[in-house]
């Protein structure tokens, strides 16, 4: 896909490189029990530094000013830690503690600080080893707001560490992207980070439910695209997968595609 420009599209400004991200990091972490049982799961380390300092760290290196962190489980200890941080981005929090809203409403909570342009979605657990150029600054590249609603970053199911389904989507030649069909596989599963454009979340309601009730409408639509990810993708989501990360980062990728 080509690099999108800056465009005016009517009295709108389409930005080709988002500025803000939110940062999902308000989960119970159950599956990595029992390091979650007095930290939140974004605060597992990973290399000596917390899952969310690999996150945080990576936006900046990408050009993100600004990053909003929804919290609810042990929500005292991440925000001393982003407290505790400096440089970029800048932290704004996105307070859950009256209730877990789940990825989409939580989203649908912070939408306010978010503003009006294109943003990055990043997970919190969601860390990666780079192939030759930085998975974001292509992500960021691919961007194209005046066809796309959401570009997701997608991984190969035959380089992935920490997952073991049959994968989440298929894409066509001009990448857009359907769901796998019930009963078959899928070459790539969702990588937890995407840029969005907020017209996607046009009258939504906050509450809690799954982002996927956004990538569904943006598929219905054609709207909903793929970049397939450069490298090798890690999925921390409980000790196990944890300690598998740990030997990727000392000794590089444990196979090939």
């Amino acid at each position: 896909m080509p690099a999108a420009p800056k465009r005016s599209q009517g009295t709108e400004t389409i930005m080709s490189r988002p500025t803000k991200a939110m940062v999902l990091a308000a989960g119970l972490g159950k599956r990595m029990q029992p390091l979650t049982d007095t930290m939140p799961k974004p605060m597992v380390r990973l290399g000596r530094r917390p899952l969310i300092d690999h996150v945080l760290d990576r936006l900046a290196a990408a050009g993100i000013t600004e990053a909003v962190v929804n919290v609810h489980y042990r929500a005292e200890v991440l925000e001393q830690h982003l407290v505790s941080r400096t440089g970029e981005p800048q932290i704004v929090i996105s307070d859950e503690r009256d209730a877990l809203l789940d990825t989409g409403g939580g989203l649908v909570r912070a939408l306010p600080l978010l503003g009006a342009d294109p943003f990055v979605i990043h997970n919190s657990d969601s860390v990666w080893l780079e192939g030759p150029k930085a998975n974001l600054d292509a992500l960021f590249d691919a961007w194209d707001g005046e066809r796309m609603d959401g570009l997701l970053l997608l991984a190969s199911t035959a380089r992935a560490l920490g997952y073991d389904g049959y994968g989440d989507f298929t894409m066509d030649e001009m990448g857009r992207l359907a769901r796998r069909r019930e009963g078959m596989s899928a070459p790539f599963v969702f990588a937890g980070v995407s840029v969005v454009h907020p017209r996607l979340f046009t009258g939504s309601r906050e509450e809690a439910f799954s982002l996927n009730r956004f990538w569904d409408q943006a598929i219905a639509a054609g709207t909903l695209y793929g970049l397939r990810l450069d490298g090798f993708w890690m999925h921390v989501g409980t000790p196990s997968a944890l300690e598998e990360a740990e030997n990727a980062l000392r000794h590089g990728e444990p196979y090939s595609a």
